[in-house]
């Protein structure tokens, strides 16, 4: 009994036996030697499975290793065809056991596997390619496989150049028109995926890819003859092809059928337009033509198909002389074709009418005259008179004048006609006439390109709503001619360039428009604005430089001649940025700088630009801020209390000076009467600083009267000596007692 445990198969005795009881129990008619052999190749087997997979008790410490594996081309990796060559791989093994391990080889052909096999030795595997094909070219590799361990050798290229000659057969080699014919084209001993060729006359007619060495291909030919046919083969290996020299040539003849198209047109000797043609399209068939083919006849006139049948075809026609074009029948025959042509010539009864215009230009509502003819007219068969023209569309508000001749008023929008002319049932169409009913110009309107500048060139434009072309515009000044311009196409225009002095010369250009044989027409005066450049250029100061000062409001006015809007802008020396700018509609504004301080002193000017694009610029100004008038008061008044402090301490200082100086002489000499006493008084109290006084008084020596103790020298006054003899002057005035009392003397 054979257990499946982990892939493996294990012995189990006594279930043998138990098995083995009970099948003797259910069959004891069976012999004892039927028992003991099948017990015998029970236990073979199971001797057989354990030695054979890993994991069993007796092979369970053994182990190997795949060192390497070889594979090499015997003889030799470039052979020729027909040569025996064997692809030999060698596996080099290492194990710890005796016995020869179990291996499974694997052949590769270019990554596909070519062979495999089975091995329980040690021995190289052999891979033989006997009589080597050039399909055995590629790149062999060798793989080797024991108990999952595998290992792969290196690729190795085997070359087998040579090819062998294929050979052609056919099965005809005299055929009628339409057989066909069986070629077979043979590789002898190749193999692989071929692509085999086929040449007519060493022309390819075939080409096909099998998985054989053989091709069986049909075909007809196209022609009558002998041709040559021949065959080729190329074996594909990826990603490269080697193709074989060329097989035997083998000449096919075809032979024509017996069975013709015959045409067959009747008419006069001469035909006119209008004849009736009748046409026949037949087979002629040979008398010795065994060939029974079903044919299809087509009777055509150019490209349009008149008729169709099997074996004839008949057709009726009105000759027509338009170009020359051939009647044809075609006879086909399964694949075969053969046609036969004619021509007839027919002789035009009139040519196609021609239709013309007069004038060749015409105005909207002017009138004009369409003339349709005929030039030419076959006299033999028809006259002038007979032929009859028409115009279409007939709703056209156009009058007949005489055959032919067509007069009325031209449309305000384009618009085509063609002329009929019939005869004889015959009707020819001229070509389409399309008539462009000309725009008169309209009245031009006159404008300035951009801004007209004074002194400066500017552009006029003349242009008028509608109009034909060409135009021609005339620009006038005074009624007096200029230069005319033609305008031709839709983008052109009509300019003008000139220069203006003066304002007012703008009126003066007038345009005129003309584009037919009227009067040209006139535009109104030229009405635009002029700008004049800027000029003059000042820069006024308020209040007036002199009297500015600090905290004041200052006013920079900028004034300049020329057209307005103008563009101001003030600036101080050493600023490059403005200080301000405006735009004005007048020809001067303002910047105003208020509460000025010392830092506004500098250098000012301005600039003005219009839309003359003319920049000019104001004379410098110097702006000195000088000290506001309530500080100069206040250092005025502050002065002014100084200067009175300073007269008041001296004329302190001297009245009290002067005091004591008169003090000291009336106590020496004499005592003031009391009018004196009065006087001095009031001129001690007077506020008038009296210094003469000071001057009268001299130094004296001592005076021995006043004795030792005093030893001042105090001066005199010249009156004293006037009054020296009046004693009783001393008793009027206080008495000195002290020397403090005394006045400083006078050095």
């Amino acid at each position: 009994m054979h257990i499946q445990t982990d892939g493996h198969t294990t012995f189990n005795p006594a279930y043998s036996h138990q098995a083995v009881d009970l099948q003797d129990s259910q069959q004891q008619e069976r012999q004892c030697s039927s028992d003991r052999m099948g017990l015998l190749l029970l236990l073979t087997s199971s001797l057989l499975s354990s030695y054979f997979h890993p994991g069993i008790v007796v092979d369970a410490q053994r182990s190997f290793a795949i060192r390497n594996i070889v594979l090499s081309l015997e003889p030799s990796t470039n052979v020729t065809r027909d040569t025996n060559v064997t692809v030999r791989c060698k596996a080099i093994v290492s194990s710890s056991g005796s016995e020869v391990l179990s291996r499974e080889y694997t052949i590769y052909k270019d990554s596909q596997k070519v062979y495999t096999k089975n091995s329980s030795t040690s021995e190289d595997l052999l891979y033989p390619l006997p009589g080597a094909r050039v399909s055995n070219t590629g790149k062999y590799r060798c793989k080797i496989n024991i108990e999952g361990k595998e290992r792969t050798s290196e690729a190795t290229k085997l070359t087998v150049t040579g090819l062998s000659k294929p050979v052609l057969h056919l099965n005809k080699y005299v055929v009628n028109e339409e057989e066909e014919v069986t070629a077979s084209c043979t590789a002898p001993g190749e193999t692989g995926s071929i692509f085999f060729y086929f040449y007519e006359d060493s022309k390819e007619i075939l080409e096909d890819r099998v998985n054989s060495n053989q091709l069986e291909a049909k075909f007809r030919f196209s022609s009558i003859g002998h041709h040559t046919i021949n065959c080729a083969y190329a074996v594909l290996i990826i990603p490269d092809s080697f193709k074989s020299e060329q097989s035997n040539m083998i000449t096919v003849s075809v032979k024509e059928l017996s069975i013709t198209p015959v045409l067959e047109i009747f008419s006069q000797s001469r035909v006119y337009e209008g004849d009736q043609l009748n046409i026949s399209c037949t087979i002629r068939n040979s008398v010795n033509s065994s060939v029974h083919i079903t044919h299809n006849l087509y009777l055509s006139h150019g490209t349009k198909l008149l008729s169709s049948g099997e074996t004839k075809v008949n057709h009726s026609m009105v000759a027509l002389a338009k170009d020359p074009v051939d009647f044809e029948c075609r006879l086909e025959m399964g694949h075969v074709d053969k046609v036969t042509t004619k021509m007839v010539s027919v002789t035009e009864l009139f040519s196609a009418p021609t239709l013309t215009m007069s004038p060749a230009e015409v105005f909207q509502k002017e009138y004009m005259t369409l003339t349709c003819k005929s030039e030419n007219y076959a006299s033999e068969r028809i006259t002038r008179e007979e032929l009859s023209y028409t115009l279409k569309p007939p709703d056209i508000p156009l009058t007949s004048m005489k055959p032919g001749v067509f007069s009325g008023k031209a449309l305000q929008f384009d618009f085509n006609y063609t002329c009929v002319a019939q005869a004889k049932g015959i009707m020819k169409h001229s070509d389409t006439l399309t008539v462009y009913p000309k725009v008169s110009v309209s009245i031009p309107k006159i404008s300035v390109v951009g801004k007209a500048v004074l002194g400066q060139p500017f552009r006029i434009l003349c242009q008028s709503d509608t109009g034909s072309f060409p135009i021609n515009y005339t620009l006038i000044r005074d009624y007096e001619q200029l230069s005319t311009t033609t305008v031709k196409l839709p983008p052109q225009e009509a300019l003008f360039t000139v220069t203006i002095s003066r304002p007012d010369e703008i009126s003066k250009y007038m345009c005129r428009a003309k584009n037919n044989h009227r009067e040209a027409l006139l535009s109104k005066r030229l009405n635009a604005t002029v700008i004049v450049p800027l000029t003059d250029p000042t820069l006024t100061v308020l209040p007036h430089i002199p009297e500015i000062s600090e905290g004041d409001h200052l006013y920079l006015i900028c004034g300049t001649k020329g057209s307005p809007p103008v563009t101001f802008k003030w600036y101080r020396d050493g600023n490059k940025q403005p200080l301000f700018t405006t735009t004005t509609d007048k020809n001067n504004t303002h910047y105003q700088v208020s509460h000025l301080s010392k830092e506004h002193s500098g250098t000012y000017y301005c600039e003005a630009v219009n839309h003359a694009n003319i920049v000019v610029r104001s004379e410098k100004v110097t702006i000195e801020v000088r000290m506001a008038l309530w500080k100069k008061a206040v250092i005025g008044g502050v002065c002014l209390v100084v200067v009175s402090m300073l007269v008041v301490a001296c004329v302190l200082y001297f009245k009290s000076k002067r005091v004591r100086v008169v003090r000291a002489a009336v106590s020496v000499w004499s005592e003031r009467p009391p009018e004196a006493a009065n006087d001095e008084e009031s001129s001690v109290v007077s506020s008038e600083p009296d210094v003469e006084y000071t001057e009268v008084v001299h130094p004296q020596p001592v005076d021995t009267v006043r004795g030792d103790a005093d030893h001042h020298d105090y001066g005199s006054v010249e009156y004293a000596e006037l009054n020296s003899d009046r004693p009783e002057i001393s008793h009027h005035l206080p008495e000195a007692h002290d020397p403090q009392d005394l006045p400083v003397p006078v050095d």
